[in-house]
């Protein structure tokens, strides 16, 4: 999980405060966040990187599993332990934890004075100026309203490239997931706007723009009747100042030849997709609420493979889900070596409280979810290993990310690479780069999942 602080200060009822915000969780959440920033700023707050020096504490939660649950958790208890010791007067809760326990959290955590749950992120302002006051407001909305869309935001991830949310919610419901009942129904944000932030980004120095939703390949249907996203990357792609257009979480059996058509076509899109299949055994994809099988999803990858060679895949895998057999076990291992991803990442199942698998017989013990994440883990380190060592001698375009403490190198990622979830490479120049430079590297070494590379002149 990545925490998001943003530093400056403020002067409000006439004194100088300063806010701190804890933004916790996924990309999407982080977008909320940022959403929250600006409409802040707009009214002449701004912030402080440092909880020792806070007034104000904004924590932006997560739910979505336990270990999710528990960061939240201890952020808010934690500040509000600064409450009673130091310089902070006021917390608020915000988010997806804010708005699954909120009657919790003002039962267990007294310390919170606001909570804003996750459709009234607009309220962020009130909620402040209403815990200035001393108040305790809760600020909630029906999750299933349409969000507030296009407002000015302070992107926090250093400017040269930005998450875009292209809708909000979910129609899925996978027996595992609370997000539908946190986040809602699946609505898509209009073509119009997302354009017009898009080209707000752009301008304000963004190059790099990433794509996500709880699933981006539905978006439009609720809106336009039809599947949209094709539509959506070409208006994206003829925006000037953006080089790298990223997709995230493409549910496998919404793609269509249409998107992968304009994926292969358009030069500013990433050759990389972002597919959660959660598992391969069509036992365990049936008890899920999955909409594919293990051939679905065969032909599916077979198929990306065949129209875009260079493609890089993605892929989150659930261990341990209710009823799962060492069978079931080994049919995903015998998947994931065959089809060998790019990318990979593997969760221990989460039961969480109203959802549907949480009530299912045969729960895991957590020593064996643990044990089949880790045989997983071990095959894809060493599928990722050997891919990095495939990539020596090829050549790709870098993105710099920042300069190596002391020493004459940078960091950046190539277009396999998403931010903060995959590898990097290291590059030895003594050339001035800064945050947001492409530049045509070589590769002449790996190590583990990271690259190394020199500048081709």
């Amino acid at each position: 999980m990545e925490n998001t602080y943003l530093h400056q200060s403020f002067l409000l009822f006439g004194e100088y405060m300063k806010i701190v915000f804890i933004s916790l969780g996924c990309d999407k959440n982080l977008v909320d966040t940022e959403m929250m920033l600006g409409m802040l700023s707009e009214k002449g707050y701004s912030f402080t990187d440092d909880e020792d020096e806070a007034d104000i504490a904004v924590v932006n939660t997560c739910c979505f599993i336990n270990d999710a649950k528990e960061e939240s958790i201890n952020s808010l208890i934690a500040l509000g332990e600064k409450k009673k010791t130091g310089n902070l007067k006021g917390l608020i809760a915000a988010g997806c934890l804010a708005q699954r326990y909120a009657k919790e959290i003002r039962e267990e955590i007294p310390e919170v004075d606001a909570i804003v749950g996750t459709n009234a992120f607009d309220k962020i302002a009130e909620a402040v100026e209403e815990v200035v006051s001393q108040n305790h407001p809760d600020f909630m909305k029906d999750i299933n309203e349409v969000p507030v869309f296009g407002k000015k935001r302070l992107v926090t991830t250093g400017g040269h490239y930005a998450y875009l949310k292209i809708a909000e919610g979910c129609n899925k419901h996978c027996t595992y997931c609370i997000i539908p009942k946190v986040r809602g129904n699946y609505r898509s944000v209009p073509m119009e706007t997302l354009v017009e932030e898009a080209k707000g980004l752009a301008e304000s120095g963004v190059k790099e723009l990433i794509l996500v939703a709880q699933e981006t390949t539905i978006y439009g249907m609720d809106l336009y009747g039809e599947k949209k996203l094709p539509k959506l990357l070409k208006e994206l792609c003829k925006i000037p100042g953006l080089y790298w257009i990223r997709i995230l979480y493409c549910y496998p059996e919404e793609i269509t030849e249409e998107l992968i058509s304009v994926i292969k076509e358009e030069k500013k899109i990433c050759h990389y997709l972002d597919i959660p299949i959660q598992h391969a055994s069509d036992a365990v994809l049936k008890r899920m609420g999955r909409k594919t099988s293990n051939e679905d999803l065969r032909n599916i990858i077979g198929l990306l493979r065949k129209e875009i060679p260079d493609i890089c895949l993605r892929t989150t895998l659930i261990a341990g889900f209710p009823g799962e057999s060492a069978e079931d076990h080994e049919k995903v291992m015998e998947f994931v070596d065959e089809m060998e991803f790019d990318r990979l990442g593997v969760f221990t199942y989460s039961a969480e409280e109203n959802t549907p698998a949480a009530e299912f017989p045969d729960q895991i013990e957590e020593a064996q979810k643990e044990q089949w994440q880790g045989e997983l883990m071990e095959l894809q380190q060493e599928i990722a290993f050997d891919k990095a060592a495939d990539m020596i001698g090829q050549e790709s375009y870098v993105m710099i990310e920042g300069r190596v403490t002391d020493e004459n190198a940078y960091v950046g990622r190539t277009y396999k690479d998403a931010p903060n979830v995959d590898g990097l490479i290291f590059i030895n120049t003594d050339e001035e780069l800064i945050s947001g430079d492409f530049v045509k590297v070589k590769i002449t070494g790996s190590y583990e999942y990271d690259l190394i590379g020199e500048i081709i002149k």
